[in-house]
């Protein structure tokens, strides 16, 4: 079965507040929660063709919301983004987001129980393991007696001991930008601890991961980057209980933020530990293509995002940046680990399809949404509210007006508010556009789940011995079994007639007969014939603008 991922963050998912201030509380703009995902939800969810929920956010951060009743201070504002701050800049790996809970002090059972839903409705649950850094404030009230705090034991005399879980630079404040606003003192720290983006400065800028520290992974960045990994450095078997904590609550799989940033030797000692006891799923979020074999073949990774191969180029082709012959290259560079890739057109790090910022035009997606999807056995990811056309041009406060969706602000999606219909998830208030949209993603993610072709077929280009009549059309054939599949994307917004040439190598490689009778059926308009596919004539077809087509032919002898 095709891996279909739902990135959702339950803070806006499940927050249908419509009057929202800028830069506002927890008290003024609402959160979503956990029991937000009812059992009407995550079936709207799972009818879209999901596989898998990836709930981002959920492990508990810094924050300047305070839940002093529980023991919880707020975070000074100087080492938070946002009111209610970065899902990444984790302050208790032992514990979950008070925010998402109806009642605080349940609030891990209120998880429990939405991983019991979601398995219930048939999708497996993916959290975020955040392994680089943590919060500055990082002080986990909720983990076992047994297990020490990171930090508790450390030297800090020193700027790198292989037995430290942090950095230091020693006798050194460290200095953060004051905010008079929020706040009648500095934030004080000292030693200060180095910054989560590798920033050994005592002053880190804007720019930099000032709200978290790095985590030492037994390498000395300042001596050649030396990895110090006998004894075993003690931040390793802190990550290790960690996972396993969370694989024991019933995850499915882990997004690993910044997996890059953590020496693969980790991953490689960690990964096996954890499949041993139970068989979950690694993502990487990695941006070095120089890694990606390694992080395969040694890290263990089960998938790794493709943002700077196939994201990237395909923003560029959207946007009329690139023509689609740049495609080719992105999978024929990762030929031999294509199928562990994870496609996607949104994320939280990226800004809305929909956005001025981007195409402007929600609709644009679908031919690469479809391209990706059908390409290959990989796996395929969409984010909450990009199969409602959610614009992300709202200025939420720390966010700003940057076509993302916030991620450090109390906020809430237009287009899932609508969508949710105050929590009947029917659709009752979506527009027309809205709810057309959201059908075509459906129809996409069906196809590819239906379709065992899609699944689990192979895979044969077409642009190279094709000269279409526009630089914006692609095509490529999937085979399973005596099933055929004839895709053709037009990223043009207009349509066109298609003339398509199969060589006699795709013949060969496919092991089909050239002019074989079969029964086709073009699976977007449903019509049926009878027709054969040969290397000495062409196969016509029309796609509309910015669509598909995609003609199936089941081989008859």
């Amino acid at each position: 079965m095709k891996t279909i991922i739902y990135q959702t963050f339950p803070r806006l998912f499940g927050n249908f507040n419509e009057k929202l201030i800028w830069n506002g509380s927890l008290s003024e703009n609402g959160c979503g929660k956990f029991n937000s995902y009812t059992d009407k939800a995550l079936a709207a969810i799972k009818d879209l063709g999901i596989t898998h929920i990836w709930f981002m956010g959920v492990i508990r951060h810094s924050t300047c919301t305070a839940y002093q009743d529980y023991g919880i201070e707020k975070d000074h504002c100087a080492i938070v983004k946002g009111k209610a701050g970065s899902p990444y800049a984790i302050k208790d790996y032992y514990d979950v987001d008070c925010d998402l809970a109806e009642k605080v002090k349940e609030r891990m059972s209120e998880f429990e129980s939405l991983i019991k839903r979601t398995h219930k409705a048939g999708m497996k649950v993916i959290v975020d393991f955040v392994p680089n850094h943590v919060a500055r404030s990082y002080k986990s009230l909720m983990k076992p007696a047994y297990i020490e705090d990171l930090g508790q034991n450390d030297h800090t005399s020193c700027v790198f001991d292989p037995v430290n879980n942090f950095y230091y630079l020693p006798g050194q404040y460290l200095e953060l930008q004051r905010e008079e606003a929020e706040e009648d003192f500095d934030y004080s720290e000292f030693p200060a601890k180095v910054t989560g983006n590798d920033c050994f400065k005592d002053v880190p800028d804007r720019n930099d991961w000032y709200e978290t520290v790095k985590l030492n992974y037994g390498v000395d960045y300042q001596n050649g980057n030396e990895k110090k990994f006998t004894p075993l450095p003690d931040t390793w078997k802190k990550m290790l209980n960690i996972l396993l904590f969370w694989t024991d609550k019933g995850v499915d799989g882990f997004r690993c933020d910044m997996a890059e940033m953590i020496p693969v030797e980790f991953w490689s000692w960690v990964i096996p530990r954890v499949k041993s006891h139970k068989n979950v799923s690694f993502i990487a979020e990695i941006y070095n293509p120089s890694l990606y074999y390694d992080f395969i073949n040694r890290g263990k990774f089960d998938m790794l995002y493709d943002k700077v191969g196939m994201y990237d180029t395909l923003r560029n082709v959207i946007c009329g940046k690139s023509n689609v012959n740049s495609l080719s290259a992105c999978w024929q560079s990762i030929s031999n680990i294509q199928k562990h890739m994870l496609y996607f057109l949104e994320n939280h790090d990226e800004q809305r399809i929909a956005s001025d910022f981007f195409a402007g035009n929600s609709k644009t997606g679908i031919p690469a949404f479809a391209y990706i999807s059908m390409l290959n056995t990989n796996p395929v990811m969409i984010y909450n509210g990009q199969e409602l056309g959610e614009q992300g041009m709202d200025e939420e406060g720390f966010g700003g007006l940057d076509g993302k969706t916030t991620i450090f602000d109390y906020w809430s999606m237009k287009s899932i508010r609508n969508w949710a219909n105050n929590g009947r998830f029917d659709g009752g208030k979506s527009t027309v556009e809205e709810l057309s949209l959201r059908n075509e993603y459906r129809k996409i993610l069906h196809f590819v789940s239906k379709e065992k072709a899609f699944s689990e077929g192979h895979f044969y280009g077409l642009d190279f011995c094709n000269d279409y009549s526009s630089n914006r059309i692609t095509s490529f054939l999937r085979k399973y079994e005596r099933e055929l599949l004839l895709v053709v994307i037009n990223f043009d917004s207009e349509a066109h007639e298609v003339n398509v040439h199969i060589p006699k190598n795709a013949f060969e490689t496919l092991q089909f007969r050239d002019n074989t009778a079969s029964k086709t059926k073009n699976l977007i308009t449903g019509k049926k014939n009878i027709s054969a596919l040969t290397q000495h004539s062409l196969f016509r077809t029309k796609v509309e603008p910015n669509y598909y087509n995609i003609i199936k032919f089941r081989l008859l002898t």
